[in-house]
């Protein structure tokens, strides 16, 4: 009795330390730029298995001194173009998503622009129930804590955008030559369409197949027209 009693006393304040460090912790990426995350630390760790030399590019800049707004757009029109209407989940996506996978059809992507910050920055990669329910969770805690502008300038400061990239800056100067700053709206798009697997395309080097995306992204972007996101939105 003794054992349980102490078990299940462990297992309260892990729960009670798991909540309260994990809010804090978005609470303060509110403000704090997110210099580094899981997914870097994993790749440096596979870099390191393989014998190969650390490769990590990584720059943090503001959204609105430090990109072209065509960049914010092009990931919209590209991943998730409910992005400013929903609350971190795209329910007819992910019903979409479910019919196709149930008809055995090509899979379609259903992760939102707040889920995937979400796993960027707190999460690991990878599947798994465990995970999608932490990932639901943090992007109801981002939703909630931070506004859209924050979780775009996150997103687009973090994701794997190539080999050892990570960031628009750092992915606009390895591939580019110039800052996020001064990316054109085709250099956004091509950056957009490597997204779902950067390691596999490159905007460096793009092929047909990438070409083709950017493509269809700046036509999704003309569409769309542009983003209204400020600091203060909510």
């Amino acid at each position: 009795m003794e054992m349980l009693r102490k078990l299940r006393t462990f297992l309260r304040w892990t729960i009670v330390v798991f909540f309260a460090s994990s809010i804090l912790a978005v609470l303060a990426y509110r403000w704090i730029p997110v210099k580094m995350t899981p997914l870097m630390l994993i790749r440096c760790c596979q870099q390191m298995g393989r014998g190969e030399k650390i490769r990590l590019k990584h720059h943090w800049v503001s959204m609105d001194d430090g990109m072209t707004p065509d960049m914010a757009l092009a990931v919209v029109a590209s991943e998730d173009q409910r992005f400013l209407t929903h609350n971190g989940f795209d329910f007819d996506a992910i019903s979409k998503a479910w019919d196709e996978r149930q008809s055995g059809k090509r899979k379609r992507g259903a992760s939102t622009i707040s889920q995937q910050t979400a796993k960027n920055v707190f999460l690991w990669t990878g599947g798994g129930w465990l995970r999608k329910v932490l990932e639901a969770y943090f992007t109801i805690l981002i939703e909630m804590m931070w506004d859209k502008h924050r979780i775009m300038e996150v997103y687009l400061n973090v994701i794997e955008t190539g080999d050892g990239i990570y960031g628009v800056d750092a992915v606009a100067w390895q591939h580019f030559g110039r800052g996020a700053d001064r990316l054109t709206r085709a250099n956004c798009a091509l950056i957009a369409a490597t997204l779902p697997n950067p390691l596999k395309f490159s905007s460096k080097e793009p092929s047909q197949y990438m070409l083709k995306r950017q493509t269809q992204i700046m036509r999704q972007m003309k569409n769309l027209g542009g983003l209204k996101m400020s600091d203060d939105e909510r």
